[in-house]
């Protein structure tokens, strides 16, 4: 494995919209092994591909002890609201609150090319939307309000979740 670069907001490619993944081999499953160390060294919870210059669709998600690696991800189902502060490894230091459904289902292949489905509610539901944002090039802090920097008081309490 090996630690990728993380884009940062205004990099080209963090704009743009990631094509499907049309074979599954040990070269992709290295990038998934590569972008989870990345993930996993900058303290994230989440990372998409393009965060490190790879146009593809492909994530990686990792909660308590819980990891998703994700190859061509769709949200099948959403309901709810949730309006929760949300940071990202390609917009350091910042942090906003972005209205997320409070609860999605995902469809994807897992690493081995194999249909998968989850459920996600709370921080994962967000953390699935927030990925998957960037997928179509969208970064979180584009549908955000509240925007500030991670050190700065916010108005209200943050839940911890």
């Amino acid at each position: 494995m090996a630690l990728r670069n993380i884009l940062e907001q205004g990099h080209p490619s963090l704009e743009l919209v990631c094509k499907p993944v049309r074979r599954i081999g040990d070269h992709e499953r290295q990038i998934l092994d590569d972008m989870t160390e990345t993930m996993r060294n900058a303290e994230g919870i989440g990372l998409a591909a393009p965060q490190v210059g790879i146009l593809r669709r492909m994530v990686v998600i990792e909660l308590g002890d819980q990891l998703f690696q994700l190859i061509n991800p769709v949200i099948t189902e959403a309901e709810g609201d949730q309006f929760e502060f949300e940071g990202c490894l390609s917009v350091p230091g910042m942090k906003g609150r972005v209205h997320r459904p409070q609860r999605v289902k995902v469809s994807a292949l897992d690493r081995d090319g194999n249909p998968v489905e989850y459920e996600g509610e709370g921080l994962l539901a967000r953390a699935f939307c927030h990925e998957l944002d960037h997928l179509d090039g969208i970064v979180y802090n584009s549908k955000c309000e509240d925007y500030q920097e991670v050190d700065a008081e916010p108005e209200e309490e943050d839940e911890e979740e």
